[in-house]
């Protein structure tokens, strides 16, 4: 007799300024749990996080996935509710494996990955190490330093180093950064993704801006030194061992790789597999599973590089522990050009979140 369909929970939206972007992921993983095979595996509620970090259930997640946008207070059944997690909606405490479709804080960094370690449930993606560590870039480079990895120079400040310091001690900081890295460079909030509050400095007012911009997003901020570099992307899949995909690459006519290009079509395409030699491909999926090690990431994790044509150097970029799934995103892509399907690579990820909870439940109950 055929086993019954696991229920598998999706959660997307979330207090994060890349709430638009989760939507359109969500969109594209629903689509393939429902398809083929996996129609057959799975049963799916999908769930909401608001822009206000409330939950809600599948009447109110499924009209917004129709829609593409996120909800308006005014569009939800109890406008009034207090903000934040207050309890799961009916049906959420069914769920057999989490797959949450989170981008940014709140969401991909450990937080809600803390909150299904806790009630015990499989879910898709790292740990609440991982996941932390992969988000905030002060904690990942530190991370990536102390295992050796390549890297561009680069500076971490606190926001209250701008936002609360006296005139003397921002110009010292200013001129601290102007010798260390030099001008282009580029100012990031720690804890942002999709290229979200991200500058490009080419002088001192550029820099100051820039880091005030990062300051009011993030208390912790990181600047990098600019290099004239390829951008090259690996996808990596697993949760006992790794595997890495061919590398693709981000090409673009834009000055930057900023949020405009990343996510609007026709500003930048992919090329897959990345047209580079074959020793430097390898070099780079051998990193891209070192950077994983390193912060402590499984499941899911999309591995970015520069790579210096003329010196030959390659540095590892940033680790992103729950990368984009929509019709522009990498990582799906490049599991595509690996031989993995849209539809096969969600399965694998939910059979991958089951397989990391059996050490636990091995242990049986307790006494």
């Amino acid at each position: 007799m055929p086993s019954s369909p696991c229920h598998v929970g999706l959660v997307f939206g979330g207090a994060s300024g890349e709430h638009a972007v989760s939507i359109r992921s969500a969109n594209t993983v629903v689509a393939a749990l429902r398809q083929g095979a996996n129609a057959e595996r799975y049963r799916l509620s999908c769930f909401y996080i608001d822009s206000w970090g409330r939950w809600w259930g599948e009447a109110v997640a499924e009209a917004v996935l129709t829609s593409g946008t996120a909800a308006a207070a005014a569009d939800l059944p109890d406008p009034s509710a207090p903000r934040g997690f207050r309890g799961f909606p009916d049906g959420a405490l069914a769920v057999e494996v989490w797959f949450p479709v989170l981008h940014g804080p709140n969401g991909e960094d450990g937080t809600i990955q803390g909150l299904f370690t806790l009630m015990g449930v499989p879910f898709v993606g790292s740990g609440v190490l991982g996941s932390a560590v992969g988000m905030d870039k002060q904690a990942m480079k530190a991370a990536f330093a102390a295992a050796g990895l390549p890297q561009v120079p680069y500076a971490c400040v606190e926001a209250a180093q701008i936002e609360a310091a006296p005139p003397a001690a921002v110009e010292a900081l200013l001129d601290r950064l102007e010798q260390e890295l030099g001008y282009p460079c580029f100012v990031k909030p720690a804890n942002m993704g999709s290229s979200v509050g991200i500058t490009k400095a080419s002088d001192r007012a550029g820099l100051l801006a820039g880091l005030r911009t990062a300051a009011a997003l993030d208390p912790r901020v990181v600047v990098e030194r600019g290099v004239r570099a390829r951008e090259l992307e690996c996808a990596v899949l697993g949760t006992h061992e790794l595997q890495a995909s061919v590398l693709g690459e981000i090409c673009f006519d834009a000055d930057w790789y900023d949020y405009t290009t990343k996510y609007s079509e026709g500003l930048s395409h992919t090329v897959i597999p990345a047209r580079i030699e074959a020793p430097l491909s390898e070099t780079a999926r051998t990193l891209a599973l070192a950077a994983c090690r390193a912060v402590g990431a499984r499941g899911l994790s999309r591995v970015d590089f520069f790579y210096n044509e003329t010196s030959g150097e390659l540095w590892l970029n940033e680790i992103n522990t729950l990368p984009g799934f929509t019709s522009q995103s990498m990582y799906p892509m490049l599991w595509q050009a690996s031989g993995v399907t849209l539809e096969e690579l969600v399965h694998q990820l939910v059979v991958g979140a089951q397989d990391s909870c059996r050490g636990f439940e091995a242990l049986g109950e307790p006494a």
